[in-house]
């Protein structure tokens, strides 16, 4: 088989991307949490997007979903905003102690499955 320097480089991009994205069995789906508290940065970006929520005990990394997801399903970017609070839904990682995987998150009266 014939390969193209395109070929080649599509296929260098993918696996660079796969790289990138961590497996969700980082996360221990049996010990599920539910946090509240204050967004101190957000990012609405690819892969996934994230909120740094400032909780009673510690500041944790929660990790939601890819933005066209969060768009779909009416959680827009402003509603991420710094000073926010929220509730998320979701499981610890297995050996980064403040990071979750959000289930879902609440914002307002609005809840938003994103999985």
């Amino acid at each position: 088989m014939k390969r193209t320097p395109a070929l080649a480089a599509l296929l260098l991009a993918m696996s660079a991307s796969a790289a990138a994205h961590h497996g969700w069995s980082e996360y221990d789906a049996t010990r599920p949490q539910q946090l509240t508290g204050t967004i101190e940065e957000s990012g609405y970006r690819q892969p996934h997007g994230y909120v740094r929520l400032k909780t009673p005990d510690k500041t944790w990394l929660v990790v939601l979903a890819p933005p066209s997801r969060m768009e779909n399903r009416g959680l827009a970017r402003d509603m991420l905003a710094v000073g926010g609070i929220v509730t998320v839904v979701g499981y610890p990682n297995r050996t980064k102690p403040a990071e979750l995987r959000a289930e879902r998150i609440t914002v307002g009266d609005k809840v938003t499955e994103l999985r």
